[in-house]
Formats: C-alpha cells, sequence, structure tokens
C-alpha cells in the first residue's frame, strides 16, 4: 500500500561541526573565521552547508566580481582546459597576450606583468621602482598610513598599519608612511632615496576611503617634479569596482577638470580580474621620466612560475568580455550611486548606530559609531564592526569588517536592483535594532 504521508527527513548531520573540527587539527589557524561553513553559490546569492541562503555582499573580499557559478567562467574553464591550462612563461600564448592587451587598452600605453595574486603584484612595483632608481642609489617607497599592501614581508613594511607588522619585525627596509590625502606630507617626507610613491585609490583595508582629486593631481605633479614613480595599488578598488575601469578615473573623471592627462605610471591588479580565479598581475606605462619604463624590469629580473596561465587568462578575459558587454560598468556607477544614497538615508536617520557613509561604486564603506555609543551593542566586548556583521549574518547577508568600526559593502558586479534592495532593506533593520538597545 502506498504511503499517504511522506516519511520524515532523515538525520542531518552536523556538517559543520565536521568542517570547524577538520580546520582545526589541520588548517593553520591564522584567519578569524565567522561562524559558517559555505558549500555552494549561485550569482550574488551563497548556501551554508545547512541549506540557508545568503546574500553575498562582500564577493570573498571584492573578488567574485559576476557572482558565483557564472556561467561564462565555467565555459572558460572548462573549454581552456581541455586545451592548455599550463605551460610556464617560457613559452608564448595567446590567451596572456590577448588580456595584457585588454587591459592596455583600458589603462594607456604600456605593459603587463602577470602574477598569481595582489600581494605578488605589489611585490613587483617595488621590484620596479628600485630598479628605476638603482643607478642613483634610489631604492626608498613611500606608502600611507591605513594602507594595505599585503602579507608578504615587503608587503607588511608597505602596509601602513601597525597590527599588521606586529611580530614580523625587523621591518623590510625601504619604507615609511605619511599620513594618506596629505601632499605636504607626502612632499616632506620625499628623501634622497626616494624612487616611488605606492597608493591606493580608494584604501579598502583600510576603511574604505577615496583619494581626492586635488591629492592625486598634485601627486603626479611631485613626481614628476623629483622624477619619483607614482604607482596605484588598485588590486580591491579597480576592475569596474568604483564605476570605472579604476579608481582614479572616477575619482577624477567626476572633477570639473576631468581626467586630463593623468596616468600613474604603474598599476597592480588582481581580485576582480579572474572573478575568483587566482590572477594577478600590474600594468607599467610605456614611457616615463625619460626612460622605457615598461621594459626596465628586463629578462631575468622578475619571474612567476604561475603567473599569467593559459587557464587564468582566458577566464580573465571571459571576465572582461560579461562586463563590456553588459555594461556593467555603467551599471556599477548607477546602482552603486543609489545603494550610496540608501546608506546615507540610513545614517541620518540613525546617527546613533552609523556615523558615515563613504566610497563609490561597488565600493562602499559604512563607518560606525564606537561599541561604546552603540545602545544594542554595551552587552558584547566585541568591536562595533564584528557586532554589526554577525548580526547581518542572523538576517542573510555577507558583509566584510575593516578594522573596529567599518563595514564594506564589496557586492557582485552584477548585483540587481532587487537584490540591492533585499540588502539595503537587511542593513536598516539591523541598524534600527542596534539603535533601539538590547535584544
Amino acid at each position: 500500500m502506498r504511503d499517504i504521508v511522506p516519511p520524515p527527513a532523515p538525520i542531518v548531520r552536523n556538517q559543520y561541526a565536521e568542517i570547524r573540527e577538520l580546520f582545526n587539527r589541520y588548517v593553520v589557524p591564522s584567519y578569524g573565521r565567522f561562524e559558517l561553513a559555505l558549500s555552494r553559490g549561485q550569482g550574488s546569492y551563497v548556501w551554508d552547508v545547512g541549506g540557508r541562503r545568503y546574500l553575498d555582499l562582500g564577493s570573498g573580499i571584492a573578488v567574485c566580481s559576476l557572482g558565483h557559478s557564472h556561467p561564462a567562467i565555467t565555459a572558460a574553464l572548462v573549454d581552456q582546459s581541455s586545451r592548455l591550462v599550463h605551460i610556464s612563461n617560457l613559452y608564448y600564448h595567446e590567451p596572456q597576450g590577448r588580456l595584457a592587451e585588454r587591459i592596455v587598452r583600458h589603462m594607456g600605453p604600456g605593459k603587463v606583468f602577470f602574477s598569481n595574486s595582489g600581494a605578488e603584484a605589489n611585490e613587483g612595483l617595488y621590484k620596479l621602482a628600485r630598479k628605476f632608481g638603482h643607478e642613483e642609489g634610489r631604492y626608498e617607497v613611500l606608502t600611507a598610513h591605513n594602507s594595505f599592501h599585503g602579507r608578504t614581508l615587503a608587503g607588511i613594511a608597505a602596509t601602513g598599519q601597525a597590527k599588521v607588522k606586529q611580530g614580523f619585525e625587523p621591518a623590510v627596509p625601504g619604507f615609511r608612511q605619511v599620513p594618506y590625502n596629505d601632499l605636504q606630507a607626502m612632499r616632506d617626507a620625499i628623501s634622497p632615496a626616494t624612487a616611488g610613491i605606492l597608493i591606493e585609490g580608494i584604501q579598502g583595508e583600510g576603511g574604505i576611503t577615496p583619494a581626492t582629486p586635488e591629492y592625486l593631481r598634485g601627486l603626479r605633479q611631485l613626481c614628476d617634479e623629483k622624477r619619483i614613480l607614482l604607482m596605484i595599488d588598485a588590486v580591491q578598488c579597480g576592475h569596474f569596482r568604483s564605476g570605472r575601469y579604476q579608481s582614479f578615473q572616477r575619482i577624477l573623471g567626476d572633477t570639473p577638470e576631468g581626467l586630463g592627462a593623468f596616468l600613474p605610471d604603474a598599476v597592480s591588479m588582481a581580485k576582480s580580474l579572474g572573478g575568483g580565479f587566482p590572477i594577478g598581475g600590474f600594468w607599467v606605462r610605456d614611457e616615463a621620466h625619460g626612460v622605457k619604463l615598461c621594459d626596465v624590469l628586463g629578462p631575468g629580473t622578475h619571474a612567476t612560475t604561475y603567473g599569467g596561465t593559459p587557464l587564468g587568462c582566458a577566464v580573465a578575459l571571459a571576465v572582461f568580455d560579461v562586463i563590456e558587454e553588459e555594461e556593467l560598468e555603467k551599471h556599477v556607477l548607477e546602482l552603486g550611486d543609489w545603494m550610496h544614497g540608501q546608506l546615507e538615508r540610513i545614517s541620518q536617520q540613525y546617527p546613533r548606530v552609523v556615523k558615515s557613509v563613504r566610497g563609490m561604486g561597488f565600493m562602499m564603506g559604512m563607518e560606525l559609531q564606537p561599541r561604546e555609543q552603540i545602545p544594542g551593542m554595551l552587552r558584547s566586548d566585541k568591536p562595533a564592526s564584528s557586532q554589526f556583521v554577525s548580526r547581518l549574518q542572523e538576517a542573510g547577508v555577507l558583509v566584510i569588517p575593516s578594522g573596529l568600526q567599518v563595514i564594506r559593502l564589496l557586492p557582485p558586479l552584477n548585483l540587481s536592483r532587487a537584490q540591492a534592495d533585499e540588502g539595503i532593506l537587511a542593513i536598516e533593520r539591523v541598524v534600527r535594532d542596534f539603535a533601539d538597545g538590547p535584544g
């Protein structure tokens, strides 16, 4: 006889506990992880092992530029992996040449070196600066307070955050930090040993702080005057995340003077470039300061085994194709402005919780008030950003903390208006709950 009532669901094992135990036993504990174990993703959503869905407004820290499981990325992976995955950089292959051409077309005359990550891309910039200044005994790179340039030893030395440096002294020599958006401080810091200046167009880990137009133009003039390389770390703020290909294009393009002749001497990139596939690189300007700058790193001066593989380059080309075909640059510009406006509205409505909103495009930061001033956070000693991120996870939305008081929104470039609405509504509910006091 056929059962009318379906049998009860089988007992579900606690997959999260098992996965966490595997990490506790076998993975180096160098990350502070949230209490989530994710199993799959589709578009702007991810699911945990228990089947719960989350709107992902973090994109793997600005990496998944087309969201999760995008068919164009899958097709590129399958197609290219069936033909050629890796051959090393001892040989030529078409995908790398085509990807370099695509980047140059968006950046300006120059050449590209491909790496595996943003930290490696920045290492290339340090070497470029040292090689450029070597004959004159110049090797120093000036960076900014609150900057973040990676976790290698040189990246730590370049980073302007004390917490990143602790425990890894002595620092690699040749790096000094000065206040961000302070042109005079940068001018005063230049020494006979200075070969380059490295800044982020929008500081990411430092709290989503954009450079001002005056600062960018002033740095360009200063570097031209002192014959110093102007380098931009665009690992997080690049690749259309600001609403333009590069954040400096968005920042300067919206001023009365416009972008004009502004062009940095070198730019590092990664994250959104591969849409989730590990690939980075740096672009070097064709000619600058009287030299063929893009050829300064000649044969034998810089190398990588995995950088610029046929597989990685094919995926990055597919990401470029989707962004251009679907006009996501314009989409990010328009929807990002709308989201920013909504966050500003929330900030004005709940000033006891939200101190300020900043950023542009799909790189937004919401600065919270100190934990001690927010009624609903008084029961916990955790930083305001951690409490907010955890509460938002309970509401089904993922965002990224930045320091003690800032949360970052770094959604996929193809986030829909309906999904943006969903995220804003969840953020507003969490803000309201914290404003109302202990719950």
